[in-house]
């Protein structure tokens, strides 16, 4: 069975694989140098000759005793942290003589803050402290050995939190690199931390060169730091075209809101090898339309299901070694296939439902397994749900008896399961279908499929269930034929390149950009791959886009129900092509684009392009 289809030409700069500016893992593949620039201690590396494994000839990992640990039965939103009475305060510029690292100043702040020289007030924003911290005690699972990782944690100890915010409400999220400048394995103690894909102005998107730590910067940074304010607006995009107003309180386009979002690592070259050591959590965004309250009055909210029963579920591969140790290899192009796959950073856990609807929001979190979810009872019968958002957008009407949930890394799709339709007691499974072996992607689908989460229904809920699913979601504004017809078409090409993975050709170079749009501007963009076998999911910082046309082979193929909303992973199989519509609003800067297999955006398939003001 085949794996189930999605349904002006300007690269890099010239000068863009000039040794001095290219990609660090690039220099060291290619010439084996210690590089000035390269922000990881190079002796963290087992060696720079280290030899790579070709992924066919790892073992599997150790097995597994499957369901002895159980998930919370709800995810709790994260407490604040009073910045606003701490003794640094946030601001506009960076506070460089006082640990912070050096980014550049903050866009827009006055028209959030007052004055640019003015630290915020109390109750101007919502305000979050985390630290990126070693942990060297985690449990994957029972039968493994406790063990390394890298989390984000709050004041109050919880890891990896998930964030809730409203559009409307701004956000300081002060982030401490507290990581050991003499880590050793894969990983780097560098980071730059994305919030994959709110409208945020580029000092604050995570860029990948915006990297630091107390010794190293980036290229893209102004200095070293112990620590780094991001600025989160929570503005719908089109602040410009659609201002703030009494109708219109947040500002921007209501049609432009997102809901799940996520927050990783971004460093340059290292993404997956920090992703995967697990610097990863969920960033729920909610308005007037999805509230987050199931009993809102409001008549214009969607009531969807909310907290107790809004839940996240991120979904990573890992590989594990003989002594049941994780094992990834930063310096392979092809990556590490990982063939344990953990929920919430546990293998094969359990959850406990109510019987009540529930919002399940999907995500995948890399390095690099793609999957096909599908619900199914203890003899594989297939269970139906509703698919409501992909990518964080919600979709214009939702799509009624699903039966699987397609993901490539870093997609996210929101679904509604209604488990009142089983009695007390029943086991349900959620199994990964796509058949995959090697990092290239799916070779296609195959049954009975991977059990990855054990689901019991075991308890009536504590009170009625009153959400709802409503025959429409939220609008979507889909460009003119005016628009259409004049948008510039820009084409990007993603190919295998002396061993490497390049975009038109070029490799990444982060202190030039590939290409400059005007601030207010929209283009039509045309992805394109004719790599040998891989798949490739596009992602575009900042802005999401609305896929007008999908092709394989040159040969135009519909555009799946879940692909007709916004989005901003774009997954590309062989010899496919996607022309899309986009447009880039409110906040001028540096960005990226780059194929979300982390392994391919380390070893260069990425791109940065600019708005200019």
């Amino acid at each position: 069975m085949k794996f189930d289809e999605y349904e002006s030409n300007q690269g890099n700069s010239a000068d863009a694989d000039a040794p001095s500016n290219e990609s660090r893992r690039t220099f060291f593949k290619t010439t084996g140098a210690t590089i000035l620039a390269a922000p990881a201690i190079l002796t963290s590396r087992k060696s720079l000759a280290q030899e790579v494994i070709p992924e066919e000839s790892l073992p599997p990992s150790p097995p597994t005793r499957p369901w002895l640990r159980e998930l919370p039965e709800a995810i709790e939103p994260l407490e604040q942290t009073d910045l606003s009475n701490h003794i640094y305060p946030p601001n506009c510029d960076a506070n460089s003589q006082n640990g912070e690292c050096g980014r550049n100043s903050h866009q827009r702040w006055e028209e959030f803050f007052g004055a640019a020289d003015r630290p915020i007030l109390p109750g101007q924003a919502d305000t979050y402290d985390l630290r990126a911290t070693a942990i060297n005690d985690y449990e994957y699972h029972p039968d493994y050995a406790r063990q390394l990782v890298w989390h984000y944690l709050s004041e109050g100890g919880d890891s990896n939190p998930t964030i809730h915010a409203r559009y409307g409400r701004p956000v300081i999220l002060r982030l401490h690199n507290d990581l050991p400048l003499n880590h050793s394995g894969f990983g780097t103690p560098e980071i730059s931390l994305h919030l994959h894909n709110l409208h945020t102005p580029s000092e604050s998107d995570g860029f990948p060169g915006d990297y630091f730590s107390a010794s190293k910067a980036g290229p893209t940074m102004n200095g070293p730091g112990h620590w780094k304010d991001h600025f989160y607006p929570n503005i719908y995009a089109g602040y410009d075209e659609f201002p703030k107003s009494a109708k219109n309180p947040v500002g921007g386009d209501y049609r432009e809101a997102l809901g799940t979002l996520w927050y990783h690592d971004h460093c340059l070259d290292f993404t997956a090898g920090n992703a995967t050591r697990g610097l990863a959590g969920f960033y729920l965004l909610y308005d007037e339309l999805d509230s987050g309250d199931e009993h809102d009055p409001n008549p214009k909210a969607l009531r969807l299901p909310s907290h107790d029963y809004d839940y996240t579920l991120a979904f990573q591969d890992k590989r594990f070694d003989a002594n049941t140790i994780q094992i990834f290899d930063d310096l392979n192009p092809e990556g590490t296939l990982g063939d344990k796959i953990t929920v919430n950073g546990i293998i094969e856990p359990v959850l406990k439902v109510a019987s009540r609807k529930y919002r399940l929001r999907l995500l995948n979190a890399g390095p690099v397994r793609f999957y096909q979810f599908h619900l199914v009872t203890p003899n594989n019968v297939q269970q139906p749900f509703t698919y409501i958002a992909n990518d964080g957008n919600l979709l214009p009407k939702p799509l009624l008896n699903r039966k699987n949930v397609q993901l490539s890394v870093a997609e996210r799709a929101d679904i509604v399961v209604d488990f009142s339709l089983y009695p007390i007691g029943t086991v349900l499974y959620l199994v990964n279908r796509a058949d995959q072996t090697s990092t290239r992607g799916p070779k296609g689908v195959k049954g009975p499929g991977m059990k990855v989460l054990k689901i019991i229904v075991d308890r009536e809920p504590d009170e009625p269930d009153v959400s709802q699913v409503p025959a429409k979601l939220r609008p979507i504004r889909r460009p003119t034929a005016a628009e259409l017809a004049i948008a510039p078409v820009r084409k990007w090409r993603f190919e295998r390149q002396n061993g490497m993975w390049a975009i038109n050709k070029k490799f990444v170079n982060v202190l030039s950009s590939g290409a400059n749009m005007a601030k207010g501007s929209f283009e039509i963009w045309e992805l394109d791959n004719q790599s040998g076998g891989w798949s490739h999911p596009v992602h575009i910082h900042f802005e999401e886009g609305l896929i007008l046309n999908r092709y394989v082979s040159d040969i135009e193929v519909p555009v799946p129900g879940f692909e007709k909303g916004r989005k901003d992973v774009y997954r590309l199989g062989h010899n496919e092509k996607i022309r899309l519509f986009i447009r880039f609003r409110d906040f001028t800067g540096k960005y990226v684009m780059h194929c979300h297999n982390m392994v391919h955006e380390d070893h260069a398939m990425m791109v940065r392009w600019d708005i200019v003001g």
